[in-house]
């Protein structure tokens, strides 16, 4: 996470510039968000225009540290509090119902309401001095729809430019994401028929909410709520996503060679091949893989290759979070190895 002095000068002006309906970028632990007033309907429309997101698509609200989560949501459940307490400031975001008076722009038209409070020190600046920091900022990820997120300014401005020609008021510089995916999503709306409900896995893992509450998670049920990212084709390069198990990778990579077709590869224990177009090495522990994930996606697609290659991770509860974000990826890459090598 960014350890440079706060800019407060160009922090104050973001501040206004949200607070006049307009749109900013903001780092936060997870990835860069696309922020808008999430009390004001048009803004928060601009999000949706400038992503392409459906508008049935509900965004996530950040507040600062401190502040009325009783001002968003109605009847929280004792478990709320205990997971704030908990994970707040952090890459935690709660499903509570939705507050008459907020706008159901940020919720999909749900009667619910996605509330975070971010770390990251850059964005909680933001918060507080946004409105005083009695506001919310909806801030999905600044990012076209269902592509890669962005993990660094640079990133946003690869996929909105700069200038006039820019939905973004202003991007907010504040290093690397320090998670580098998106945070775990929990549905506790319901919690009288269906208990705590794990929308989306993250960095947060099901465990440690369970240690918190004393209740583990369940899987989504068909009528969960919509949330983020929870899509099956999501964060995906424009180059197809192929997930290969460790033991058929080099088989794999021969096989493509033997056909003339390209590949990049993101590997984490298979040696390096010179036959790659582009390759990364990622760290062995979740904590680094993710940190790296979306940046090393984003290098991937570059390359032009026909497939990007991504060795398949460990099952384990602690790559959770990571193995979404991938199968998400892929999703609309299913059979792609099998047409390149036909």
């Amino acid at each position: 996470m960014s350890q440079q002095p706060l800019d407060m000068p160009a922090i104050k002006a973001a501040a206004r510039k949200l607070e006049q309906g307009e749109l900013v970028a903001l780092p936060t632990e997870t990835v860069y968000g696309l922020g808008a007033d999430a009390e004001n309907p048009q803004a928060v429309a601009k999000i949706y225009e400038a992503k392409g997101r459906p508008s049935n698509h509900p965004v996530i609200v950040h507040l600062a540290p401190g502040a009325d989560v009783g001002y968003w949501a109605t009847d929280i459940p004792a478990e709320a509090y205990k997971l704030i307490d908990a994970f707040w400031p952090g890459p935690l975001t709660l499903i509570l119902k939705r507050a008459p008076h907020i706008p159901d722009a940020v919720s999909g038209g749900q009667d619910s309401v996605g509330l975070r409070c971010p770390s990251h020190p850059v964005a909680q600046a933001l918060l507080r001095e946004f409105k005083g920091g009695k506001g919310g900022v909806a801030a999905p990820s600044a990012n076209r729809f269902g592509h890669v997120s962005p993990t660094t300014a640079q990133h946003v401005r690869d996929e909105f430019g700069t200038g006039a020609g820019s939905p973004l008021a202003c991007i907010l510089e504040g290093g690397q994401s320090e998670v580098g995916i998106e945070s775990t999503i929990v549905d506790l709306s319901r919690m009288a028929t269906h208990g705590p409900v794990l929308l989306r896995p993250g960095h947060i893992s099901a465990a440690q909410i369970e240690q918190a509450i004393g209740m583990l998670p369940c899987a989504p049920d068909a009528a969960a709520p919509r949330a983020s990212g929870t899509l099956e084709a999501h964060y995906a390069p424009r180059t197809p996503v192929a997930l290969v198990q460790p033991a058929e990778l080099a088989n794999t990579i021969d096989r493509l060679t033997a056909v003339g077709r390209s590949f990049a590869l993101i590997r984490r224990t298979h040696a390096a091949d010179a036959s790659a177009l582009e390759q990364q090495l990622m760290p062995v522990d979740p904590e680094g893989y993710a940190y790296g994930l979306y940046a090393a996606l984003r290098a991937m697609d570059g390359a032009s290759a026909d497939v990007i290659l991504v060795e398949a991770l460990p099952a384990e509860d602690a790559w959770q979070g990571i193995n979404d974000r991938l199968r998400r990826a892929a999703h609309d890459s299913q059979g792609i190895l099998s047409r390149l090598l036909a």
